[in-house]
């Protein structure tokens, strides 16, 4: 390099700075090679933690890359700041999410966190967030800190647990026609908290929940579980698995012999669109409800499945879509701060006011408890030239966490838990 090209570099950099970009240029106009280069912001370190290992890491390795994705198509420089990510695998336990929050806060000296995946996860490390001011951007549906009780460092691009259930219930209620169905999920928050959505909207239009089954994490056979779907006029099944769960528990459903006699819907992992590479025909006739669909047809939407088509070979899903868009979320809060991370509260007011028009699930906004507000895609599992695919059946728009409930009435009630709302049978 030319010492002439350095100082035209080292005049562009200063150029932004105001005074200081003044005075060097002056300088360079003279003629004195001797000014001073004007030091570029430090980079923007946003912290990653993710699931890497265990029965959830199939999302985890989507949340990686769809973060990544993002950065590599800034060629990791966002709002004149450069981006170091640094990534922590939970092992998808609480106390594993605990040790990595800390390590990236305290050790890595973040800006800004992404994650983690599960709602467990999330509830482990609130009250930390909020002890040490860290802008959080989080995947984990767990419900209470964008209801009951708030964290103001939080902010969800996602959904809670129950926001896409609320309109599966609705959908299967009013267009399936189903009346009585009977749900399966892991035991653990995420799963209360989506079946006790989907429950309290089917009874509420007049469905009726016969059973909710809960399982392991790790269940390598559900015979004992499917073996308990019966009931005097149950005509649906109702399944919230997460990870690759849903994968095994659709081959086993239909090797029960289930698949011929319910139908089954799910939430927003339980079809997930990342899944249709590793899905059987067992998952053919699936209805889910997701925030994320790779067929919407915005332009965004069609760059990122591109992207990550280049990237994994594979169709993107809800776990990839949302740590992208978190990406978007960031960029957007950084250029209405000019760059400057340095004051928590001022950067997460920035982060709550973003808008965005245009991205891979439509336009959103977030309410005054920092949750999203946005489309939920209704999707059907179906065989096209001899391929899964995941058409869009229905859109659900300006979806927000309380559904179609009055605020005040919905945070009256008790979080969506094991046992409520219990059942009416």
């Amino acid at each position: 390099m030319s010492k002439r090209t350095l100082r035209r570099r080292t005049f562009l950099k200063g150029a932004a700075a105001g005074a200081a970009a003044g005075a060097f240029a002056g300088g360079f106009a003279a003629g004195f090679p001797w000014a001073p280069a004007i030091a570029e912001q430090a980079p923007i370190k946003v912290g990653l933690l993710t699931v890497l290992t265990g029965p959830l890491a199939q999302g985890g390795l989507q949340m990686k890359q769809g973060l990544s994705l993002f950065f590599e198509e800034k060629n990791y420089k966002i709002a004149g700041r450069k981006v170091d990510l640094i990534i922590g695998d939970t092992g998808g336990n609480p106390a594993g999410t605990k040790a990595k929050a800390q390590e990236l806060i305290e050790r890595d000296k973040i800006d800004v966190m992404c994650g983690p995946l599960a709602a467990f996860e999330m509830l482990a490390i609130s009250d930390y967030v909020i002890e040490h001011k860290m802008p959080t951007l989080a995947l984990a549906g767990a419900e209470n800190v964008t209801q009951r009780k708030p964290n103001p460092y939080f902010l969800r691009v996602s959904a809670t647990s129950s926001q896409a259930m609320h309109p599966m219930a609705d959908y299967a209620r009013k267009e399936m026609g189903l009346k009585k169905v009977i749900t399966i999920s892991e035991d653990f928050a995420f799963g209360y908290e989506q079946i006790g959505g989907f429950q309290q909207v089917f009874e509420d239009e007049g469905g009726r929940v016969l059973k909710k089954l809960w399982t392991p994490i790790v269940t390598p056979d559900y015979t004992p579980f499917l073996a308990q779907i019966e009931g005097a006029g149950l005509d649906g099944v109702v399944q919230g698995f997460a990870g690759s769960n849903p994968i095994r528990f659709m081959q086993q459903y239909a090797n029960y012999g289930l698949k011929k006699k319910y139908p089954v819907v799910g939430g927003e992992t339980a079809g997930d669109d990342a899944l249709l590479k590793s899905f059987g025909d067992d998952a053919i006739g699936l209805v889910s409800a997701c925030p994320y669909s790779y067929a919407y047809p915005s332009e965004s939407n069609k760059r990122f499945v591109a992207g990550m088509v280049k990237m994994t070979g594979y169709l993107p899903g809800f776990y990839a879509a949302a740590l992208y868009m978190d990406g978007m979320v960031i960029e957007d809060a950084l250029k209405k701060t000019g760059g400057k991370t340095d004051n928590p509260d001022e950067f997460m007011k920035a982060l709550r006011a973003v808008s965005v028009k245009e991205s891979p699930r439509g336009p959103f906004h977030f309410d005054h408890f920092g949750n999203v507000v946005g489309n939920i895609f209704i999707r059907k599992v179906e065989k096209k030239d001899g391929k899964l695919a995941n058409p869009i059946l229905k859109t659900y728009h300006n979806v927000s966490q309380f559904w179609t409930y009055p605020e005040a009435k919905f945070l009256a009630q008790p979080v969506y838990s094991r046992d409520w709302p219990p059942l009416k049978s």
